[in-house]
């Protein structure tokens, strides 16, 4: 004879043990559509001229290593010319090879930006990730 552990007068359902994840779902997609529409409107897309900025200067170091970008592209470390091939071995040189020294980078004016960034390159694949950029002070 078999018998039921269960008393016949309780509830006729059963319980659910399981997680109800409609609502999660649900959540997750107005989520998946609100970035969806908000991804493009996050990228810029306007092309401005950018102002010159009119920054307080900051401590300049006893010696100073700078890089100088002339309107020619030829590149001068100090007062003398160095070629781009040879600009990582000279920079760690005068650093006394320390590639966490602050390098200072003049460019010209005239130079394109692509070509400072081919410079801005060249320093960061030898190392130097502290570079700072030499400008004009603006009058007051």
């Amino acid at each position: 004879m078999a018998g039921s552990i269960r008393s016949s007068s309780d509830d006729d359902m059963a319980e659910a043990h399981e997680i109800n994840v409609t609502p999660f779902i649900d959540v997750m997609l107005v989520l998946l559509i609100i970035f969806m529409v908000a991804a493009p409107l996050s990228t810029v897309d306007v092309p401005v001229n950018l102002p010159n900025a009119a920054a307080p200067p900051t401590e300049r170091p006893d010696e100073p290593i700078i890089v100088s970008l002339q309107p020619d592209l030829t590149l001068s470390l100090g007062n003398g010319v160095v070629a781009r091939e040879t600009l990582a071995a000279r920079l760690l040189a005068a650093s006394g090879n320390k590639p966490d020294t602050r390098i200072f980078l003049r460019a010209d004016t005239t130079v394109s930006y692509g070509a400072l960034m081919d410079v801005m390159t060249l320093l960061r694949d030898g190392g130097f990730t502290q570079v700072a950029l030499v400008g004009l002070e603006a009058a007051p």
